[in-house]
């Protein structure tokens, strides 16, 4: 199968993923490409290795959805129905795809709000685009997930009894509180919170290398200790590649 005809590889890539490479200390042969399948900074090295591809971790690349289009045939529908980028695919398909993935897809409030029988009040209470329908239906709300829902930091202030500090501590928007409440920290969760890398490097004997591998803004942290790098999960980091420079071309 010809995933990518030579016009799409020539085409420049949106935002982010223009002319990316993997920054000097990244071995890609120890990069997982089922993980990197689903890396949206990494379309130009699936591109070059579509053998490697895992169909399931592209239908939720939001800047591969210019390959699912021309490649319907490899869609995983339940996957591709989480991708932000792939609205006009899921909207032609409405029969085929997975209104639970959909229920948290930042992207899909209106058909959501279209279909709300259809709704997955679970999922969508991580979804941080669906917070006026959440507090339309404070009822249908997960606690739980809504403490990882970035957008919620109001609702989760108005109800502290109600916060689970677990899904907290990945919440990017909820440091002020969780500073504030040091022993309910979840450190494995925190590890993988971007905004979380002072409260992490103040705390090293409390970091877990295998959500901080994951965390794009550790970057520095992680090439600083190699030996602890979990690579499964580094191979979905944005950040592995550099935006500045050309460090390594792939064959």
């Amino acid at each position: 199968m010809n995933l990518f005809s030579r016009t799409g590889i020539e085409n420049k890539r949106k935002q982010y993923c223009q002319e990316t490479y993997l920054l000097d200390w990244i071995n890609i042969e120890k990069l997982d490409w089922s993980k990197l399948s689903a890396n949206p900074c990494a379309i130009h090295v699936l591109e070059a290795n579509p053998k490697k591809i895992s169909f399931c971790y592209l239908s939720t690349n939001s800047e591969a959805v210019h390959i699912l289009e021309k490649n319907p045939d490899i869609i995983e529908w339940v996957w591709i129905s989480q991708n932000t980028g792939a609205m006009r695919l899921i909207e032609a398909n409405l029969d085929k795809i997975h209104w639970g993935k959909l229920s948290g897809n930042p992207s899909a409030i209106r058909l959501l709000e279209e279909n709300p029988c259809k709704i997955d009040w679970c999922c969508l209470s991580r979804n941080p685009s669906a917070i006026d329908l959440l507090e339309a239906n404070p009822d249908k709300i997960y606690w739980n997930l809504l403490s990882r829902n970035p957008s919620a930091i109001h609702l989760l202030e108005e109800n502290p009894d109600k916060i689970h500090w677990t899904e907290l501590s990945a919440n990017p928007n909820a440091m002020h509180i969780l500073e504030a409440n040091p022993t309910k920290i979840d450190w494995f969760n925190l590890s993988k919170n971007p905004k979380a890398i002072s409260l992490l490097e103040a705390n090293p004997s409390k970091i877990q290398w295998y959500m901080l591998s994951a965390n794009p803004s550790a970057i520095h942290l992680l090439e600083e200790n190699q030996d602890k790098v979990i690579w499964f999960n580094l191979s979905g980091n944005t950040s592995i590649f550099d935006f500045d420079k050309y460090s390594v071309v792939l064959k």
